[in-house]
């Protein structure tokens, strides 16, 4: 689950971690009387969506007076915002940030993610802040610093004192910098991180540290045992509308920008029948993992939103009939052509647990289906029916 930059502020406040002072405003009112009770310029005026490059789409103005604050204010809410991270759709802008501007000494790189190869936590930090760090790493890899910290053990003074000298942090700014990095790390493990990022961490005049910007990304298989941030945080104008009823199902779906729509149980099966589709000369339309406790009615969610996507012009359904049978995922499928006028092509490969009972229920459903031998006829036919 994203949050926005002023949420992920509101919780380094919490842990202690050095912020602008700001506030948020949804018209251009709220953001003068913000710029207001700072009674300080320049400030900041930042367009708060969830995607990063901000600043390069005009999301981002420098403001100098009140009449300022208003005319950038009204110049970036409610525009739409293109950066690299949204797409060519863009989004948006709903709120503003408005933040006291800061005397920057020097501009950092911090942040925090899962490790995967070595299940640890990676602080990775650069002296090259402000900077996408994608950018840092094609071009001057040799200025990125990796602490790995085993999260059994914790992050130690050494884990710090890594980072700090690998930054060239003064003497002064080592102590706050150490003190920063330890509690972005305690939010990182109480919230259930996998991105907790600041780019750029500001190094001040006085070598203080603060948090410029602040980008939180919480694993949403954790989102149980955080019900509060959930309610608190969570921007559904921000997802993807068909992501968003799929999880009111727990339905695994993540929407795509192909013809063929997908219905597959297990993760990894998903990959595979996206790779044979893509293999196939097609392009797949959606990731959907129905799991593999999936019910009749799940089954029959997931093919009705796969089928509210006006760009599927086919669908393939490829199950391994194991938890969940074939001749449920039948029943499902029924059910879903009962309720909505299905108008696109189905291809179905099904084998593993009650097959034959699946398939004899598709038989007798009087649906006109394709049915496939294997994952690479199912790919063909598909790819073949989309043109």
């Amino acid at each position: 689950m994203k949050i926005h930059e002023f949420q992920a502020k509101e919780l380094f406040k919490e842990y202690g971690v050095p912020v602008p002072q700001g506030g948020v405003a949804k018209d251009v009112n709220g953001a003068a009387e913000v710029a207001g009770a700072l009674g300080l310029y320049p400030v900041i005026v930042k367009a708060q969506i969830h995607a990063g490059g901000r600043g390069k789409g005009g999301g981002v103005k420098l403001s100098q007076s009140a009449e300022e604050v208003e005319a950038n204010a009204a110049r970036i809410l409610g525009m739409n915002l293109v950066t690299h991270q949204t797409g060519p759709e863009g989004r948006t802008v709903k709120q503003v940030l408005v933040e006291a501007g800061l005397e920057i000494k020097k501009e950092l790189y911090l942040s925090l993610i899962i490790d995967r190869d070595t299940a640890n936590i990676m602080v990775i930090a650069s002296q090259a802040g402000g900077v996408e760090i994608e950018e840092v790493a094609a071009s001057t890899p040799e200025k990125i610093i990796k602490v790995r910290i085993n999260p059994l053990l914790g992050i130690q003074p050494y884990h710090c004192r890594q980072a700090a000298f690998g930054l060239d942090l003064p003497k002064a700014a080592i102590k706050p910098f150490t003190q920063m990095l330890n509690q972005l790390y305690k939010l990182f493990v109480a919230c259930d991180c996998s991105l907790v990022e600041i780019n750029p961490l500001v190094l001040t005049a006085d070598d203080g540290v603060v948090a410029l910007d602040a980008k939180i990304d919480m694993d949403d298989n954790a989102r149980f045992r955080h019900a509060d941030i959930v309610e608190k945080y969570r921007d559904v104008d921000e997802e993807d509308p068909l992501e968003v009823e799929a999880s009111k199902y727990n339905l695994n779906y993540i929407n795509m920008d192909g013809n063929v729509g997908n219905m597959v149980n297990g993760a990894g099966l998903a990959m595979a029948v996206m790779d044979t589709i893509k293999l196939a000369g097609a392009e797949p339309a959606n990731f959907l993992d129905v799991g593999g406790g999936a019910t009749a009615e799940m089954v029959e969610n997931g093919f009705r939103i796969i089928l509210s996507d006006k760009k599927v012009k086919g669908i393939l359904i490829n199950i391994f009939g194991g938890i969940l049978r074939c001749d449920i995922l039948a029943q499902g499928v029924v059910a879903a052509a009962k309720n909505m006028d299905i108008k696109v092509p189905v291809v179905v490969r099904m084998e593993g647990t009650n097959v034959e009972e699946g398939r004899k229920i598709l038989e007798e459903s009087g649906m006109k289906l394709f049915t496939a031998v294997d994952m690479k006829d199912a790919g063909a036919q598909v790819a073949r029916i989309v043109g």
